[in-house]
């Protein structure tokens, strides 16, 4: 009686996880960067936070913003502006850190400015041209286009976001800070 009670909570816990994952599904946190409007799934998402100080990393590529102590943990930092290679612009009091975690890692995500909150239907999301341009350098992370309201919106993928080397060298390096 006691093993099939342990078995039914169990099974409600996973019933009440499986919901909050269906509850997110198709959930966009949509972020702006210059005026292109960009997203990433909301079951990356952590936190949002407001800029703070940023330690900086020597030799490491100029993306890689350095490192924040967040509550004790040490996370790395980059700009996603200027990720994709665009013109890098002075940090505002709208300038956040979106904390996502990709792959076990926990990673900042600098952006101008947080736009919304959308819930995008699947069958709403195309793929993005090919245009094999190099001005275009941040469609390669981008795994579909979403029309949100007037806009078009470039959905990321965060795990081709990050080049994994250079984070894998960066947490290391965070790793030892915090031993320090």
């Amino acid at each position: 009686m006691a093993e099939e009670l342990l078995k039914n909570e169990e099974t409600d816990e996973m019933d009440e996880l499986m919901e909050e994952d269906d509850s997110q599904k198709g959930m966009f946190m949509i972020f702006q960067i210059g005026k292109e409007f960009f997203g990433i799934s909301i079951s990356y998402v952590n936190e949002i936070i407001a800029m703070q100080p940023i330690a900086a990393i020597p030799e490491v590529d100029d993306y890689i913003k350095g490192l924040i102590n967040l509550r004790g943990k040490i996370i790395p930092v980059i700009d996603v502006r200027t990720r994709f290679k665009m013109e890098p612009c002075e940090y505002t009091d709208r300038t956040c850190i979106i904390v996502i975690d990709v792959k076990t890692t926990m990673i900042g995500l600098i952006v101008e400015k947080l736009a919304d909150v959308d819930t995008i239907a699947e069958d709403n999301i195309a793929p993005p041209p090919s245009l094999g341009r190099k001005e275009h350098e941040h469609n390669k992370y981008v795994y579909g286009l979403a029309r949100t309201g007037d806009t078009v919106t470039l959905l990321l993928d965060p795990e081709k976001l990050i080049k994994q080397d250079d984070i894998v060298a960066v947490v290391e390096e965070s790793r030892k800070e915090e031993q320090s």
